[in-house]
Order: C-alpha cells, then sequence, then structure tokens
C-alpha cells in the first residue's frame, strides 16, 4: 500500500526521499519479542485535550497486538524536534528499550500513515492532506534516523 500510494502521489512528494525511508524502515530488524496491545491511528485528530493536556484517545477503529514500535508514530506527527529526545527517553523509562531498529520501524509505521492518507484524502479532507504533510516534513527534514 505505501508504495502504491508513493506512486499515487507522483511529484506531490520528493519520491526519492519518501522510497529511501520505507526502505530503511523495511530494513530494520523486526520485532522480535512478544506482541504488545497497540493503537495504530494515534494523531492530532484522534485526541482531545483539557487545559492543554491530552484526556483522551477517540476512535478504537485500529486497536491491535504487535511491534510496541507502532507507539511511536506520535513522535513525528505530534511532536516538535526537540521534543522527541524527551519522549524517547520517557518511554524508554516506561515501556521498552527504543533501540535503533525501533525507531526506524516507528518512522516507518508514520511514514506508511501519511503517505497512504494523502492519495485518499486529497481532494476530500485539506485539514488531513495538512496533517500527513506535516508529518512527512517532520520525517524527511533532517533525516534524523535516531535520536
Amino acid at each position: 500500500m505505501v508504495r502504491d500510494a508513493i506512486v499515487a502521489l507522483g511529484d506531490r512528494v520528493d519520491i526519492a526521499a519518501v522510497s529511501a525511508e520505507w526502505e530503511a524502515a523495511f530494513r530494520a530488524p523486526a520485532w522480535d519479542a512478544p506482541p504488545v496491545w497497540l493503537y495504530g491511528d494515534i494523531h492530532a485528530g484522534n485526541l482531545l485535550l483539557d487545559d492543554g493536556r491530552i484526556s483522551a484517545v477517540i476512535d478504537f477503529g485500529d486497536l491491535a497486538v504487535g511491534d510496541h514500535a507502532v507507539d511511536l508514530i506520535v513522535v513525528w506527527n505530534l511532536l516538535s524536534p526537540d521534543v522527541r529526545v524527551v519522549f524517547r527517553d520517557a518511554f524508554e523509562a516506561n515501556n521498552a528499550p527504543v533501540d535503533d531498529a525501533m525507531w526506524a520501524r516507528g518512522r516507518g509505521w508514520a511514514l506508511s500513515g501519511s503517505l497512504i492518507a494523502l492519495p485518499y484524502y486529497w481532494d476530500t479532507n485539506p485539514w488531513q492532506v495538512e496533517m500527513s504533510q506535516c508529518t512527512l516534513a517532520a520525517l524527511l527534514v533532517g533525516g534524523e534516523q535516531s535520536a
């Protein structure tokens, strides 16, 4: 689906950059620990805030068990670069070590969601398109493969 989305987007994205990012994520070693519960659709549109803090997550259509790296999607679709390192440290302290392979897989999950959403919503949901483009920009600027 990701490669189909890249083709569908054509010159609306940097094909070489997103393809290289996808291949890097795809080559990362697989998750080899027991599967964990995860939520695969965490983004600003599925969060409720109360006084500037996340108070609820809505839209649970993407609950599953699998690779803990899915939980890292928020790093690129919600956090600024200076907060990413803080998040990684806090995630490691409360969940599991975030080695470079997990970080790369998390980048791949964030990339795939954005790329698949773009052609689907391009003409119908400008907010979703803007959010996906922001996530792509966060992933591609600086080529930050690790924190």
